[in-house]
């Protein structure tokens, strides 16, 4: 085995050769459903993509099966910081099973960390899907810039705040997240104070809260609201090809109510 660390810079010895994988992120099983679907054995319930995704299940991100991964016998374990618990991290890693953390707060760390992701854990090649995701973001737009506040949750209503790659990417599309200052990462605002703030958008994704033209634009009067894919906003792998073009379409919505 060869030992390499990980995005917060534990070690993990992974096998020279690795052939089986299971993902506790769903973003890291779409990516690695792309690039080595042989070897993906094992995903979370929460793991949508592909469609067609055939793979045992093993709980939620935040309660995997841990028993079930190690009946899995993986090669590696790919997990994020952010996604997954630190107490099921160590307890897979004290019975023996490598666990390769990512760390993804901004465009540029998605595209490094992937790269050593598949490079280092994975043992495979750069994809070239991973390129072409590089490529379409290029250069942040540089035309005038919008403002903006994230909903990601009501009663109680929560939105996205600071070093986050939900930010990170409206950033790179000329939208200026109003609470990327907030000491929060996804601090709790009343929604008099969210009204009150009068940003030039009101972005409201489908996922963790499932938004909707019929649930969360009401309560916005007078203000842009635009509709948006979760995971073209969120997501860290293969819709990353996609997410510009799609994301600045659903970014210029007609005002609302």
């Amino acid at each position: 085995m060869n030992g390499h660390t990980d995005d917060l810079g534990v070690p993990a010895r992974i096998p020279q050769t690795v052939r089986r994988i299971v993902s506790l992120v769903p973003s890291l099983t779409e990516s690695v459903a792309a690039t080595v679907p042989e070897a993906l054995v094992g995903a979370t319930d929460w793991c949508s993509h592909p469609a067609d995704l055939d793979v045992a299940r093993v709980r939620g991100t935040k309660n995997p099966d841990l028993d079930a991964i190690k009946r899995l016998k993986p090669d590696v374990v790919l997990a994020n910081a952010e996604e997954n618990r630190a107490p099921d991290i160590e307890a897979l890693r004290e019975a023996g099973v490598p666990v390769w953390v990512t760390r993804i707060e901004t465009l540029e760390q998605a595209f490094t960390s992937l790269d050593r992701m598949f490079r280092l854990a994975c043992r495979t090649p750069r994809p070239s899907w991973l390129d072409a995701a590089e490529a379409a973001w290029g250069e942040p737009d540089a035309g005038p810039r919008r403002t903006a506040i994230i909903p990601i949750w009501r009663r109680p209503w929560m939105v996205v705040g600071r070093d986050t790659f939900t930010g990170d990417v409206l950033r790179h599309l000329g939208v200026d997240n109003l609470h990327a200052a907030h000491p929060e990462r996804y601090p709790k605002i009343p929604l008099t104070e969210l009204v009150e703030q009068r940003p030039d958008l009101v972005v409201l994704p489908d996922e963790p809260y499932e938004f909707t033209a019929t649930d969360g634009p009401e309560c916005f009067p007078g203000l842009t609201c635009a509709l948006v894919s979760g995971r073209l906003l969120t997501w860290y792998g293969p819709s990353l090809t996609e997410a510009p073009a799609l994301l600045r379409a659903a970014l210029s919505p007609l005002p609302g109510n």
